[in-house]
């Protein structure tokens, strides 16, 4: 992969023109534990700020592990997605009522008429890219483009198998809840942007892969040319009659390859800042 260009500050701004839950009692007094927890911090993500979690995820990891061994009967066999989805406090991400159902397998509001995806639907889509995407050396992902920020948690994920992600979202608001949500972690390989996601992200050109949280007619063009060779992107597309599928496109050196795989549900693909 070519050398990277210079990164934008934290976070990038594009022109607005442009393109249950488990509980264990503690036998004493537990200090505040970070969002990401102790799983994070053996596979060397750095996470500091703790905050102090509810009362009903006060020890998140045994419904992590829950979640994540959902995960393997859902037919989840990575290992690395599998410890990158174990890693993460999806609670940290919804909102306060909501927490009790932070780890089960469903999708949740997260304002704006937006959602945090399903575990389920975070982790296929991941194993994709894991699989098709341009690796380095160290068997990581390389620079990934994330396409619809929400609420951050599917970036910060994706920041435990890639050595850069850069994660763009058009809805100003959300934007502003990603960068709330990432700044007590202070993962340095994660940058929001706020911008029109289907115009994609030229800077941060070409991507090891590609990942979209929003479905539109097609893939866009944008996308395919910001895909470096040998890169995959992996998206939900309309197909007709309401209906989505998730897609796997593979570029080569011959041209672009496209798989249609299962249906899914995501929120409709749109232009422009909002």
């Amino acid at each position: 992969m070519a050398t990277p260009p210079p990164r934008p500050g934290f976070p990038a701004r594009l022109p607005l023109g442009g393109g249950g839950q488990g509980h264990r009692p503690p036998a004493r007094p537990q200090p505040a534990r970070p969002p990401v927890g102790a799983v994070a911090a053996a596979a060397g993500m750095a996470a500091s700020g703790g905050v102090n979690p509810p009362p009903l995820v006060r020890d998140s990891i045994p419904a992590r592990a829950r979640m994540v061994q959902l995960l393997v009967a859902e037919g989840i066999r990575d290992p690395q997605v599998l410890r990158a989805m174990g890693a993460v406090d999806r609670h940290h991400f919804v909102d306060g009522a909501l927490v009790p159902q932070a780890y089960e397998d469903t999708a949740l509001p997260i304002g704006l008429g937006q959602t945090i995806s399903k575990p389920s639907v975070v982790a296929r889509m991941l194993e994709l890219l894991v699989q098709g995407g341009l690796r380095g050396p160290n068997g990581r992902l390389g620079r990934v483009l994330d396409i619809g920020s929400g609420c951050g948690y599917q970036a910060v994920v994706l920041g435990q198998l890639a050595t850069e992600v850069y994660s763009i979202e058009r809805l100003r608001d959300l934007h502003e809840k990603a960068r709330a949500n990432l700044r007590p972690l202070r993962i340095t390989n994660v940058h929001l942007i706020l911008g029109d996601g289907m115009a994609g992200f030229a800077k941060g050109a070409p991507y090891a892969g590609i990942i979209a949280a929003a479905g539109g007619e097609a893939v866009p063009e944008a996308w395919i040319d910001q895909l470096a060779v040998g890169g995959r992107i992996v998206a939900p597309v309309a197909m007709g009659g309401n209906q989505q599928a998730l897609i796997v496109i593979d570029k080569s050196r011959q041209g672009v390859q496209q798989t249609v795989l299962e249906a899914v549900n995501f929120v409709p693909l749109k232009s422009g800042v909002a």
